[in-house]
C-alpha cells in the first residue's frame, strides 16, 4: 500500500533561515511615568495568524498601534520587512487596520465601502472593479454588493470591513477585537471564516483579543502578555499543554494549581508533597528540580479521571467528594474536595444520556491521573 506524504507543517519560527516580517527589537513605550511596553523583543513571520492575548491594560493594543503608526516607541525599533518603520507615517505603511466598530461609511454601498481606499489612492477604474469583485467573492458578499451597511447583518458588516481592509493587498492586517460585537454563535462561525480568508490571501494577520478561546482557535501562534511583557509565545497547543508559568497556565483555560515541595523519585520523576497525610503527587518534570524546592503542579480538569474505583493504570490516585456539578451539555465539570481540603475540578465528556450518568452531589469518588498529565512549574 502506498504511504501518503507527510503534510508540510507551517512553522517558519522554527527555521533559522526564515526572516521575520515583523521584528520588535527592545521596544519600550512609556506614557509619562507609566510603562505600557517594557523592553519587548518579538518576531512575527509571513502568513502567520498571530494573536496578542492578555487582560485589559497588558499592552497588546499599544503594540498594535505602534505597528500601525499611531504611536511611536519611546525606545527600540520596529522593523517591517527589514525596514525601520519609525519614520514612516501610517498612510505610507503596507499595513491596514480593522477596528472593532468596523467604521463603515453608512451612506455608501457594500461595494463602494470596499472600493473606498482604492479610489482614494487613485487606482484606475478597471483595476478597482476587478479587485472589488475579487473581495466580494472572497468574503461571499456578491449578492449584498448594492446594499448599505444598515441593510445587512452584523456578521456581514464584519466581512465588509475585512474585504475593505484586504482590498489594497497589505503585507500586514491588524485586527483590533474584530469579533467583539458579534453574538457567541456568530463569533465562532466568523472565526473559521477569518482563518479561511487569511489562508487564501496569504496575508499576515495580527489579532488583538482578550478572548482566549478566540486566540486559541484562529492563531498559528499566541503571545500571552502581562504588564507590558510577553510571558510566553507558542502555538495554541504549546501554550495549553506546556505553559511556562503559573500565570499562563491559569490564564489559558481551566486548570488546577496544587503547590507543594518537590523530592526526587526513581526514573527521573519527583514526588510533590502538598498536604500533611496526603499521598504525594508523582510527576514528570521538564527541567531540573532541587530537593525541597517549592513547585506548582498544574493539571487541566480533563486530564483527571473520576470513577468509583482508582484507575491503577495511572500513577496518581486521590479520594474526593463531589461538592458541585456544572452540566454544560457536551461536558460536565465536577468540583471536588480532597481529604486535605484542596479543591480540584475534573471534566468528563457526556457520552451517555443524563439519566444514565453515575455521579451526583456528595458522592465519594476516586480521582486518577498519570505522572505526565500535569506540568511542574517553578515560579
Amino acid at each position: 500500500m502506498a504511504q501518503s506524504k507527510p503534510q508540510n507543517v507551517f512553522a517558519p519560527w522554527n527555521d533559522p533561515q526564515e526572516k521575520p516580517l515583523i521584528r520588535f527589537q527592545n521596544v519600550t513605550k512609556r506614557f509619562g511615568t507609566f510603562t505600557a511596553i517594557d523592553n519587548l523583543t518579538l518576531d512575527i513571520y509571513r502568513r502567520e495568524f498571530f494573536a496578542l492575548l492578555g487582560p485589559s491594560g497588558c499592552g497588546k493594543t499599544t503594540m498594535m498601534r505602534m505597528l500601525a503608526g499611531f504611536e511611536t516607541p519611546t525606545e527600540g525599533t520596529i522593523l517591517i520587512d527589514g525596514v525601520d518603520v519609525g519614520p514612516i507615517p501610517p498612510n505610507k505603511r503596507a499595513v491596514n487596520m480593522m477596528f472593532q466598530s468596523y467604521a463603515l461609511f453608512p451612506h455608501l454601498t457594500v461595494e463602494d465601502n470596499i472600493a473606498f481606499g482604492l479610489r482614494r489612492d487613485k487606482t484606475d477604474r478597471s483595476s478597482i472593479a476587478d479587485r472589488v469583485s475579487e473581495m466580494l467573492r472572497l468574503t461571499r458578499l456578491e449578492k449584498f454588493a448594492k446594499r448599505k451597511p444598515h441593510q445587512i447583518s452584523g456578521g456581514q458588516r464584519q466581512r465588509v470591513a475585512l474585504a475593505r481592509s484586504l482590498a489594497k493587498a497589505p503585507k500586514l492586517l491588524l485586527l483590533d477585537e474584530p469579533l467583539g460585537a458579534l453574538d457567541r454563535k456568530l463569533r465562532e462561525q466568523t472565526q473559521f471564516e477569518l482563518m479561511d480568508i487569511q489562508e487564501k490571501t496569504g496575508t499576515t494577520f495580527v489579532i488583538v483579543t482578550h478572548d482566549q478561546e478566540e486566540a486559541m482557535t484562529v492563531a498559528s501562534r499566541v503571545a500571552v502578555m502581562d504588564h507590558g511583557k510577553v510571558i510566553q509565545v507558542d502555538t495554541p497547543a504549546g501554550i495549553y499543554e506546556t505553559p511556562n508559568s503559573v500565570y499562563v497556565a491559569d490564564f489559558i483555560g481551566d486548570v488546577n494549581i496544587i503547590r507543594g515541595k518537590a523530592h526526587p523519585a526513581d526514573g527521573g520523576l519527583i514526588r510533590i508533597h502538598y498536604a500533611e497525610g496526603a499521598e504525594p503527587i508523582l510527576a514528570t518534570p521538564t527541567q531540573p528540580v532541587a530537593a525541597g524546592q517549592d513547585v506548582a503542579f498544574a493539571i487541566r480538569p480533563e486530564k483527571i479521571v473520576v470513577a468509583w474505583e482508582p484507575d491503577h493504570s495511572r500513577a496518581n490516585h486521590a479520594r474526593g467528594k463531589i461538592i458541585d456539578i456544572a452540566y454544560l451539555g457536551n461536558i460536565s465539570t465536577y468540583h471536588l474536595e480532597l481529604p486535605s481540603g484542596q479543591k480540584v475540578s475534573a471534566q468528563m465528556t457526556n457520552a451517555r444520556r443524563l439519566a444514565r450518568r453515575d455521579f451526583t452531589w456528595d458522592d465519594e469518588v476516586w480521582l486518577s491521573w498519570s505522572d505526565t498529565a500535569g506540568v511542574v512549574l517553578q515560579d
